[in-house]
């Protein structure tokens, strides 16, 4: 690692990854990320060994998480209230955690599983593994499936494959194309001309996102479309948990929907009031008899308490339904430190970080009921678990509409809230299905089966959004089968590159 001819290929990782950063929103310049993946390919296969390529790996790692996820540092110290350094040091052990867990993996296994093989087959294995090494971001260590590759793609002409693939058929398609150009970068001429058979592939894989393109996958059904108000109250997170802020809270929601209950559908953000529902049942009643008497269907987020279970209390982040609106909701993925803080028993206390209000949150179970309106069933996500694919394909199965609620505010003004509403688009892609999105502090959007914005509020401002939603009918091949096709494939590829070792594979290279 300290060998000095190394470093300066080491530091290249590092740069490659923070580039990577500007294809995501709100930069997205998509392109930016093919570039990144074939300098990270070039770079690791002239490691002179797997250790340093796993070293090559760990530091571009750091060079996407270090900029790219930045934003925690904001949730640290202006929310956490951590001192500067404090923060930072958290910050950088956060990054460096993700970057040894999910980028040094893939860089060894490439490096030691492509040796001596030629680079048509070294194209093949570093797709495989890369694909594998952002699905495993989804689950491993409670998932944090952030900055994948796939989302880059969303607006471009070689979205429509989203639909059939999911995002990590738009990640094997980034992969693919980086590390072509890449071989391309470091081959001679005889060694290029046996790249051709991968990059008609890959050109008949892009072509096939393009021709996909628009095509309509599900259908709207036949009933009217539902008439919504989506209320962005702009809450600001320093008052928002303040005991003595709560009557101004629940009074600007109100004040805000006052003109709003001939809507269908009136929808406020993730704890939009931010107290147990048990804690102020005259509130809920009353709320109840205005959606009932208007006929609206009122969905809002707020806790809620479910009692003593082995001398710990059980709360969950949920949304409600009052009026034409039935049942509840239980938020599945968690936030880690945000909503559930690991090893609690030896953290807690240190810092306010970890006491941060609503920290103890239990998850909810697949098993539940759920939201209907109008006895209708409807995919509900509270924050991020909509960052989930296979999850959130499954809960879409069977429902007509997407409703999505979040509170970005733990973001401050940095990048996060924008990474997180490409992510949400994604999932109206995969779904075929219209998705309503309400936030405290924004983006407030409807989006169409396509990804696109039809219509949104801008951060930072109180408002409210009104349209209509129309449900859609049928499912993508996306919902039926999952990422596993495609995971499948990858693994296919990475097997058949190891097939046989080519006679005119080129040597390994420093640098």
């Amino acid at each position: 690692m300290f060998n000095s001819k190394l470093w300066p290929g080491h530091l290249l990782g590092g740069l490659a990854g923070a580039v990577a950063t500007l294809a995501f929103s709100p930069f997205d310049y998509w392109p930016l990320m093919m570039a990144s993946v074939a300098a990270l390919f070039v770079l690791l296969t002239k490691a002179p060994s797997p250790r340093a390529a796993a070293i090559r790996s760990l530091f571009y790692g750091l060079g996407l998480y270090g900029t790219g996820a930045s934003w925690v540092y904001v949730s640290i110290h202006q929310f956490g209230d951590a001192p500067v350094v404090l923060a930072g040091f958290l910050t950088g052990l956060f990054v460096l955690a993700l970057s040894l867990a999910f980028f040094v993996p893939v860089g060894y296994l490439y490096s030691r599983l492509s040796r001596a093989q030629a680079h048509w087959r070294k194209v093949l294995i570093f797709s495989g593994l890369w694909v594998f090494g952002e699905w495993l971001r989804s689950w491993l260590l409670t998932g944090f499936p952030w900055l994948i590759s796939g989302y880059t793609l969303l607006d471009t002409p070689f979205s429509g494959l989203a639909p059939v693939t999911g995002v990590y058929g738009l990640t094997l398609l980034v992969a693919l194309t980086g590390s072509l150009v890449g071989a391309l970068c470091v081959s001679s001429r005889k060694q290029g001309r046996s790249l051709l058979g991968v990059a008609i592939g890959v050109a008949l894989f892009a072509a096939g996102g393009f021709a996909l393109k628009g095509f309509e996958w599900t259908v709207s059904d036949t009933e009217e479309p539902l008439s919504f108000s989506a209320v962005q109250g702009n809450i600001s997170q320093d008052l928002k948990w303040e005991p003595g802020h709560l009557d101004k809270t629940v009074q600007k929601y109100w004040a805000l929907s006052e003109n709003q209950w001939q809507k269908d559908l009136v929808f406020w953000p993730e704890n939009a009031i931010p107290t147990f529902y048990q804690n102020v049942p005259r509130l809920m009643e009353q709320m109840e008899t205005q959606a009932s008497q208007t006929d609206t269907a009122l969905i809002l987020g707020m806790p809620w308490y479910e009692g003593q279970d082995d001398n710990r209390s059980i709360y969950y982040n949920s949304l409600v339904g009052l009026g034409e609106a039935e049942g509840h909701y239980f938020k599945q993925k968690l936030v880690p430190f945000g909503e559930f803080v690991p090893f609690e028993g030896l953290i807690r206390g240190i810092i306010s970080f970890f006491d941060l209000p609503m920290s103890s949150f239990s998850a909810g179970t697949p098993e539940q009921m759920g939201l209907s309106i109008q006895g209708k069933p409807v995919a509900a996500y509270i924050c991020y678990e909509v960052v989930y694919p296979d999850f959130a394909a499954r809960e879409a199965i069977g429902k007509d509409i997407l409703l999505t609620v979040s509170n970005d505010t733990w973001f401050g003004t940095s990048i996060g809230p924008e990474q997180h509403f490409q992510m949400v688009r994604m999932r109206s892609l995969e779904t075929g299905r219209y998705q309503l999105r309400v936030t405290n502090d924004g983006m407030t959007a409807l989006i169409d089966p396509f990804g696109r914005i039809l219509s949104s509020i801008p951060r930072y401002q109180a408002g409210v959004l009104e349209g209509e939603i129309p449900g859609m009918t049928g499912s993508t091949p996306f919902m039926d089968f999952g990422s596993w096709p495609v995971l499948i494939l990858a693994l296919g590829f990475v097997l058949f590159g190891r097939v046989r070792r080519s006679d005119s594979a080129p040597g390994t290279y420093s640098s």
